[in-house]
């Protein structure tokens, strides 16, 4: 009944913080993976192949491109718009899970610090107010890990199944997830004997609590496999069908980053892997889960050790990928960091879970209040830091609002031909408004155009405000041959030439 409760009372809660977050932070667009995937399900809702061969295009994610084509009777502005919020309401709910996992294991004062710690992260915000998949994908595995938490706790078994459920979705995002169910299913196969030969009493009741993973047959090992392996196989038939290579998104996302000249490789791990947490989490809160992890695991270790183990798993996988060509971007390290921000919640207040009678428990609040000390002297850096990346983003969904609005008033369509544009941020935004292929939107990368639209930049600032990141390639392009300018506004010109 209290269970129910909580979960009742949890929604409200994520709904209120989303809207703080959306108020507070001003800004709010999807980003450029997002809008490609958008754009492809809008493909896929008109009975058309998705462009995935476009030059600088990024890696499909099969769930959000389901989601494109849910969304698609709502036209292009409803589809954007939906998915923000739902971005908004995945970076609210990643904080009440870390705050249910940091309560779980450390007390509900542990918990909230921890939560409080990751809403504020500059890079996690800044991705979130954009609706990254990989805040998504975060909250499912960490909501799986809280599954499995409490069934550790409550009943000291596996939770099986659901756990399982929840990777296949956060699998259908990034592919780190198909190694998180790969491990954990071996961890249940490990367990197979146990089950397999307890009594009838005990089978019955593991049957009843975890449904459908009933170690003890056939068929209940069969479920648990194909739960296992059912993101993978969705993700290849996904690419065989749309490309005719099952590894498509593998392949390509090599090339890409290769292309943008990311850096990845085994030999970077060491170096890249620390610096991208880092630039996460600042060194204050990188002390205080050190401090966390080294008192919990010494004086409440079953209480950390679920934790501890996960967030090397997170590092393990995340290294794995990256020594396969994957880029180690500072997005993928996020399950790592949301860890560590509740060991650093463990850190300051981990103590609260210690008899007060325990002598140790001083010692405890002692480092702990240095812990926070050191935390509100580094608020003000972090408000700063925060508030620029806002300002940045707020200039940019500016020019993106002056772009929609020539495509609004229909000083940008497809009528003489593609749209050429001066790089390629700007194709799955105008795709996905035009509600036509990204192959229709040429970017120097892709070649140029002979007759068509042609945007260009309206100023110096708008051309350096509106990239990607400041290391993409950047060609020089100037107006095509033969073009006139026929519109403007105070971020884009509009040239145009029409065949005949």
């Amino acid at each position: 009944m209290i269970a129910s409760l909580r979960r009742l009372c949890a929604l409200p809660v994520i709904v209120a913080v989303a809207v703080l977050l959306r108020l507070v932070g001003g800004v709010a667009f999807a980003n450029y993976d997002t809008l490609y995937a958008l754009a492809w399900g809008g493909q896929l809702a008109r009975g058309a192949t998705p462009a995935y061969g476009v030059p600088i295009a990024p890696t499909p994610h099969p769930l959000l491109e389901l989601l494109g084509v849910v969304l698609y009777p709502l036209g292009p502005r409803g589809v954007e718009d939906v998915t923000v919020a739902l971005g908004f309401l995945a970076l609210s709910a990643c904080g009440w899970v870390v705050y249910r996992l940091g309560s779980e294991w450390f007390g509900r004062a542990a918990g909230l610090l921890a939560a409080l710690i990751l809403l504020t992260r500059v890079p996690v915000l800044s991705y979130g107010v954009r609706a990254y998949v990989d805040l998504p994908y975060l909250l499912l595995v960490l909501s799986a890990l809280l599954v499995e938490s409490r069934k550790q706790r409550q009943h000291h078994m596996p939770a099986g199944a659901p756990v399982l459920v929840l990777l296949a979705l956060a699998g259908l995002l990034r592919p780190e997830a198909w190694a998180f169910s790969a491990l954990y299913w071996l961890y249940l196969m490990g367990l197979t004997p146990r089950w397999a030969y307890s009594s009838v009493r005990e089978r019955s009741l593991h049957t009843r609590e975890v449904p459908g993973s009933n170690l003890g047959t056939r068929g209940g090992i069969a479920r648990l496999t194909l739960l296992a392996a059912s993101a993978p196989l969705v993700w290849m038939l996904s690419d065989l069908a749309i490309t005719g290579n099952p590894l498509w998104s593998l392949t390509n996302t090599r090339h890409t980053a290769e292309t943008l000249h990311r850096v990845s490789g085994i030999a970077n791990v060491p170096q890249y892997i620390p610096r991208r947490i880092g630039e996460i989490l600042r060194p204050p809160v990188l002390v205080g889960a050190a401090l966390g992890g080294v008192l919990s695991l010494l004086w409440l270790r079953r209480r950390a050790l679920l934790g501890a183990g996960a967030g090397v798993l997170a590092v393990v996988v995340f290294a794995a990928f990256a020594a396969v060509g994957l880029p180690i971007n500072t997005r993928y390290a996020f399950l790592a960091a949301a860890i560590l921000c509740i060991f650093c919640g463990a850190g300051a207040l981990g103590w609260t879970c210690l008899a007060r009678e325990d002598p140790r428990r001083r010692w405890w609040m002692a480092a702990g209040a240095l812990v926070l000390v050191a935390l509100l002297a580094s608020a003000p850096g972090q408000y700063r830091s925060a508030h620029r990346e806002l300002d940045k983003l707020a200039r940019q969904q500016s020019i993106e609002g002056d772009l929609l609005a020539l495509v609004r008033n229909r000083s940008v369509t497809l009528r003489c031909g593609p749209v050429g544009v001066p790089n390629h941020a700007p194709v799955p935004l105008l795709a996905l408004y035009l509600k036509t292929s990204p192959a229709n939107i040429v970017s120097p990368e892709a070649g140029h155009i002979a007759y068509g639209d042609y945007l260009d930049p309206a100023s110096r600032e708008v051309e350096q405000d509106y990239v990607l990141d400041p290391h993409d390639p950047v060609e020089h392009t100037s107006i095509p041959p033969g073009f006139v300018n026929v519109r403007a506004n105070r971020s884009w010109l509009v040239f145009q030439k029409c065949p005949g």
